[in-house]
């Protein structure tokens, strides 16, 4: 009895880090899309940003994936929903406030399912990717105010601005050096 008790309590973990999982493949789409028609459009500076949030829900999904294996059970590779595409700019960034607004009361509410199953680790992980959230939630709010408040002189001041986020090419097949 206690066993079946234990492994229900994991199934239940399992299902919101994939639930969670889902979410995150949702945001990364979302904004690389968003990254590249900003981008289009001229507005490197918020391109730049937007692409580096994508990394860090890049970061969060493999986070959710890797605890769904520590814990027995096999991540999703599904979004949860669609993306929007061709979104105006003054548009964008309220979206994306609210999406990650959604995003941290759901995992708000995953946490708590942790704390009563008895995975404090998991709670832990979560709790990490909610303060992340929350800086994107800040600056995504704070871009859509000023969007807002000012409108074309805001978007005026930044457009022209490079994309260049910093990032050099890491990864399999290109090294810090450049070679192959």
């Amino acid at each position: 009895m206690a066993k079946e008790d234990k492994l229900e309590r994991r199934k239940k973990v399992i299902d919101v880090l994939n639930k969670a999982r889902a979410m995150e493949l949702r945001a990364i789409i979302q904004y690389m899309n968003q990254h590249y028609n900003l981008d289009d459009k001229d507005y490197g500076e918020l391109a730049g940003k937007v692409k580096l949030i994508a990394i860090d829900e890049m970061r969060h999904a493999e986070a959710f994936a890797e605890r769904v294996k520590e814990l027995g059970g096999e991540p999703i590779a599904e979004p949860d929903g669609g993306i929007i595409k061709g979104q105006k700019v003054d548009a964008v960034f309220s979206f994306d406030a609210n999406l990650e607004d959604n995003t941290i009361d759901t995992y708000n509410q995953f946490v708590l399912v942790c704390r009563e199953s008895g995975d404090s680790v998991s709670m832990k992980l979560f709790e990490a990717i909610i303060e992340e959230e929350q800086a994107h939630y800040n600056y995504f709010d704070n871009v859509s105010e000023h969007i807002k408040d000012l409108g074309a002189t805001y978007l005026a001041k930044i457009a022209g601005t490079p994309s260049s986020t910093g990032l050099t090419p890491k990864g399999f097949a290109v090294t810090p050096e450049g070679g192959a």
